[in-house]
């Protein structure tokens, strides 16, 4: 698929305010789950410490991460003061959307409003597990995505047995304007704009490789051409960001890097995790991680169309990384990455 023309950057969207994260999800060893857990606290703690602005985590059923994000977070935020809560994404495909309103608020209370609530499709194939009959998962998805919103609105979601409308009590007020949702292709920006929430642009594209940050910038010019609101039209982008600072990490991220391209989600998984079947041929193209001196991972990412357009920048730590590999990570990011990639924004401003 050829991505369409895109202009260079504009100054209204540019100028906007970076916030840089870090994605984990949560990964544990067999038999090691609470350890697992525990690690992703001391993370998110770490991570506070080195200056980031945001953390997100991935949910994944049935395997060896996150389950339940909205469990882990709220605790996270009993640890933390500062960073961004994320999640990045819970499929909402299997999510109760009026049970999910009501635990996302309370979620969002007791973590004092820093909850950044992303969702998308998911991983597929469970649905006679959640009790459902097999069934088109992004169309689920957008609907019940639809309906979370309305509950989270306020909006009637039944009646009472005295003729009163039934409406989610103790909804966050502001979560609205932190509601995101995962988009791998121009078509599905659209649809998230349309919607009038945030559009989260992950490391994995429907397209071609060589034109991976091109559709991506195309992406976010079409949902921010179709979003209500400018102010609330945020972008996060994903990037697998590994700037060596010795030469035995250049050797782990290449291999790293090497391995992910051979076979994309089923790389760099912890001990006992789910392989994940091998998906049709050109389904979908993960993207290069982007690793090396750390000098050239920076001009790596300040040339990146998609990255000067977003919101949110956010690093993607390879699942195999226990807590010592990665904090060593987000340190080297911390020290040679945020500096520079602020003061270009700063500049632009």
């Amino acid at each position: 698929m050829s991505a369409p023309a895109v202009s260079a950057p504009s100054a209204g969207t540019s100028a906007r305010e970076l916030h840089i994260g870090f994605h984990t999800r949560v990964p544990f060893e067999t038999g090691k789950a609470a350890e697992g857990l525990r690690d992703g606290i001391a993370l998110f703690r770490e991570a506070e410490d080195l200056g980031f602005d945001r953390g997100w985590v991935y949910q994944r059923h049935f395997d060896n991460y996150l389950a339940a994000p909205l469990v882990f977070l709220p605790v996270v935020a009993q640890h933390t003061s500062r960073i961004g809560l994320g999640t990045a994404i819970i499929g909402i495909r299997y999510e109760d959307p009026v049970l999910l309103a009501e635990a996302a608020s309370t979620a969002d209370h007791l973590s004092g409003g820093r909850l950044e609530l992303g969702f998308g499709t998911g991983l597929g194939g469970f649905d006679r597990a959640f009790g459902q009959e097999p069934n088109d998962g992004r169309q689920q998805s957008l609907t019940r995505l639809d309906a979370f919103l309305g509950a989270l609105r306020g909006d009637a979601v039944g009646t009472a047995p005295n003729g009163d409308p039934l409406t989610v009590r103790g909804a966050s007020p502001d979560l609205l304007a932190r509601i995101w949702y995962g988009a791998g292709s121009i078509a599905s920006a659209e649809r998230v704009g349309q919607r009038g929430i945030n559009l989260m642009l992950s490391t994995i594209l429907t397209g071609d490789i060589a034109e991976y940050e091109a559709e991506q910038r195309a992406a976010i010019e079409v949902f921010r051409g179709l979003h209500p609101t400018t102010e609330r039209a945020r972008v996060s982008v994903s990037r697998s960001i590994l700037p060596a600072t010795s030469p035995e990490r250049a050797r782990r991220y290449a291999a790293y890097d090497a391995d992910r391209r051979a076979h994309g989600p089923a790389a760099s998984r912890p001990q006992g995790a789910v392989a994940p079947a091998a998906p049709p041929p050109g389904a979908y193209t993960m993207s290069p991680a982007i690793h090396g001196e750390p000098s050239a991972v920076v001009d790596t990412l300040l040339a990146d169309p998609a990255v000067a357009e977003a919101d949110d920048l956010i690093a993607f730590l390879p699942p195999e990384f226990g807590l010592t590999e990665s904090t060593r990570l987000l340190e080297d990011i911390a020290e040679h990455v945020l500096p520079a990639l602020r003061a270009e924004r700063k500049v632009r401003a």
